[in-house]
């Protein structure tokens, strides 16, 4: 059996709603005779005339008739497949998105984005994970929608990116700490007791590279996993954490923060998504409301 030419769905819609195969030719753009070769593969595919003439003008048959609704139909749902999705009513829309962020995000940032979701689609629910790793399969699975992180070469090449912030390593100790009434110099810093912040547990990690630059090692009394466990435990104790700046600046609010006093690589936080997300337009809506508080923070 051949497959039928879609293309004449177009012109049976146009023959059908017109009444007329010269007005269809006009609606169509089609020479007289174009449109006499596309009415005879009609009738032909259909088995049926169509339109009749009936004195000076052309009637449709019955069969025509029939089609005339169904036609109409299926020619404006297949227009409405092929073009682009249009952005839904978002405040009627339900919908659910997972985004995977280190800790440290959230605290900063969360509750702002919750804030602008709620206000302009309600029915949107935001799952916040954590990331325990910089694997890409749970993008390429679509269990999860966003992540955000530093892009290297772990970062998966098919997946689509865009920077969010640069930010930076501080100290930042509680606010009755020694250092709070000093000059902090590498000596000073590196004679405290230290926090160091590894989702692996390591006990070293680019700030030891950079002291070992000067002939200094830092005195890490304790190794925890994540940004706000490092904030918590310097606001309740004498140590020392040294964490990224934005990812913080809730967290850091009623401690004493300070600059390094040694040179540290600056990094950049980006938005993470898989391509098969990239057109949807509700998606495209959750990434901008991100960038946006990023932007302003």
């Amino acid at each position: 059996m051949t497959n039928p030419d879609f293309n004449l769905l177009i012109t049976l819609d146009a023959v059908l709603s017109e009444g007329s195969v010269a007005k269809a030719a006009q609606r169509l753009r089609l020479s007289p005779s174009a449109m006499s070769r596309a009415l005879a593969r009609l009738r032909e595919a259909t088995g049926d005339p169509l339109l009749v003439r009936a004195g000076r003008g052309l009637v449709a048959t019955p069969r025509a008739l029939e089609l005339r609704e169904q036609v109409s139909q299926l020619v404006q749902d297949t227009q409405a497949v092929l073009r682009p999705a249009e952005t839904p009513d978002l405040s009627q829309l339900v919908r659910s998105f997972t985004l995977r962020t280190s800790e440290g995000f959230v605290e900063n940032f969360g509750a702002e984005l919750l804030a602008r979701v709620n206000r302009e689609a309600p029915n949107i629910r935001i799952c916040f994970l954590q990331k325990p790793n910089k694997e890409s399969t749970s993008l390429r699975n679509g269990t999860v929608d966003l992540e955000t992180g530093v892009v290297d070469e772990t970062t998966g090449p098919e997946l689509r990116t865009r920077a969010l912030f640069r930010d930076r390593f501080i100290g930042v100790v509680q606010s009755e700490h020694s250092l709070c009434l000093q000059e902090i110099t590498p000596e000073t810093y590196t004679a405290g007791r230290h926090i160091q912040i590894s989702r692996r547990g390591l006990a070293r990690g680019q700030i030891d590279d950079a002291l070992e630059l000067l002939g200094l090692k830092r005195n890490i009394a304790t190794i925890v996993g994540g940004f706000s466990t490092a904030v918590a435990l310097a606001k309740a104790s004498d140590l020392i954490a040294s964490v990224p700046e934005r990812h913080t600046g809730n967290l850091r609010s009623s401690m004493h923060s300070f600059p390094l006093p040694f040179a540290t690589q600056e990094f950049t936080v980006s938005m993470i998504w898989h391509p098969r997300m990239d057109a949807d337009p509700v998606h495209r809506w959750l990434r901008g409301l991100l960038l946006e508080i990023c932007a302003t923070d």
